[in-house]
């Protein structure tokens, strides 16, 4: 190496230093950005060719940028319900808004990719983060759940309509003998619901079949039966109706019967919402629940039954399914006599108006609404890369997809989102300063090898003077 190549290696190494400074200026800068990923510089040494080990020089150097796109960001809590972070790696999927053609939005044909999740809802209802991307996924039906389309998410702020009642799901101990006003413990079989004041006798003992309870008979059969579960359900148009019914203990079982009996207990409804012993009338379900000696259910051995044309106060609900499950329904003793409700919902509702929205851990946007319903309204679209730190970074936090990326992968594969919180710059600013430092003495060295070599001409010049 002679004097003017040290020149040149030290020029190299001014051109390197320049451009790490520029990296550490611009991680300084965007320190406060949201889901900004700092660039880290590595230097890499040129080597001219040698004939002899014994003649290699250091040469010249390069910097190149390396990505930290890998390397995760605070999370900062916002407590805005739109808001998203990505704890893990991934990139929310975006999409650039082209214009606006006929009212309608248009956006940009390629995706984008971003870890900035502040988004926000537009005058139009979009989700957009503060760089002015717009976050793509899956529009999903409030009602149904199924996917309706995919592209930038659009929260329609549109009534919901009201949903009415289908089935309601229920599970509950009967006890095996029912404290029932009629129970007396010197009268064998006085806690069964029997016959009525009028003569009627509205149990079904086997299978399924139909009978009421007029409102004469309302007495002695409220006498002779034990409260069941109480609930509102919603009609068509999305009126709350309330159901109001008693579980009667209709047969003994009996081991030395030909056949054998087995205990048998029939549900009731009250055809009014607001129940009087006096002028209530009653209907019986339908169907006969048999139990074996040991408490277990034995018939019907479906899973459900079906409560025909349930009408309450004149309002017909239609065929209700009454949902009990496997080991829904048992029939134990009890010490107070009494049904123990352990599950008790209904699947209707009336109709509401969006309130809020949130985002959980699997990525979906939530509404809640002001019939007290959370609803599922997207599936919000994260990709992964298998070499994320080869995307090229654009404007607004976005980065594009190359080669050396790869193609993106759907899905969270471990990641979760958290809904409220955004992702801060992983920038350290104590550590900038350092690299700062270091990159200012190596650049300042630099210059005096300049120096040194200019001196080292200028005698060399002056031999011939």
């Amino acid at each position: 190496m002679d004097v003017f190549t040290a020149l040149q290696t030290a020029v190299s190494g001014l051109k390197a230093q320049s451009f790490s400074l520029e990296n550490i200026s611009g991680n300084i800068a965007n320190s406060q950005t949201t889901g900004f990923k700092r660039v880290d510089t590595n230097f890499v040494d040129l080597i001219a060719e040698q004939e002899t080990p014994s003649r290699q020089v250091a040469g010249t150097v390069a910097a190149n940028s390396r990505q930290t796109t890998t390397v995760q960001g605070s999370l900062n809590a916002t407590n805005i319900g739109t808001n998203m972070a990505l704890n893990g790696d991934g990139f929310f999927v975006v999409q650039s808004k082209t214009g606006d053609t006929n009212g309608q939005t248009t956006f940009s044909t390629g995706d984008s990719y971003t870890r900035r999740g502040d988004f926000a809802l537009d005058k139009d209802g979009y989700l957009v983060n503060g760089a002015g991307s717009y976050l793509k996924g899956t529009s999903l039906d409030p009602i149904t759940g199924q996917a309706t389309g995919e592209g930038p998410i659009k929260i329609s702020n549109s009534i919901l309509p009201a949903r009415p009642t289908s089935t309601i799901t229920y599970s509950a101990n009967l006890p095996k003998t029912p404290a029932t006003t009629n129970a007396s413990a010197s009268v064998a079989g006085s806690e069964l619901l029997g016959t009525l004041a009028s003569g009627a006798n509205p149990a079904i003992l086997s299978g399924t079949g139909t009978a009421t309870v007029s409102a004469a008979d309302a007495a002695s059969f409220v006498n002779g039966s034990i409260a069941g579960p109480s609930l509102t359900a919603y009609s068509a148009s999305g009126g709350p109706v309330s159901i109001q019914t008693r579980w009667a203990k209709v047969q003994n079982a009996d081991a030395t019967a030909t056949p054998a009996t087995s205990d048998v207990w029939n549900l009731f409804y009250a055809d009014k919402s607001a129940v009087t012993s006096t002028a209530t009338s009653w209907t019986n379900a339908g169907t006969a629940f048999q139990f074996n000696g040991s408490g277990q259910l034995t018939s019907p051995t479906a899973t459900a039954v079906t409560i025909p044309a349930l009408t309450v106060d004149g309002v017909n609900l239609g065929n209700i399914q009454l949902n009990y499950g496997s080991g829904g329904l048992t029939a134990y003793t009890s010490s107070g006599g009494t049904v123990t409700t352990n599950t008790l919902t209904q699947d209707g509702y009336t109709s509401g108006t969006l309130n809020n929205l949130s985002i959980t851990t699997d990525g979906k946007v939530s509404g809640t609404y002001s019939n007290g319903n959370t609803l599922s309204l997207a599936n919000v679209k994260v990709v992964q890369f298998n070499n994320s730190d080869g995307l090229k970074a654009n404007s607004n936090g976005t980065y594009a997809q190359t080669l050396e990326s790869g193609t993106p992968l759907v899905g969270l594969n471990g990641t979760t989102v958290v809904g409220g919180n955004v992702e801060q710059s992983n920038t350290d600013i104590a550590s900038e300063f350092s690299k700062m430092i270091v990159t200012q003495q190596a650049y300042s060295a630099n210059t005096k090898v300049i120096s040194t070599s200019q001196d080292m001409m200028s005698a060399l010049i002056n031999i011939i003077r």
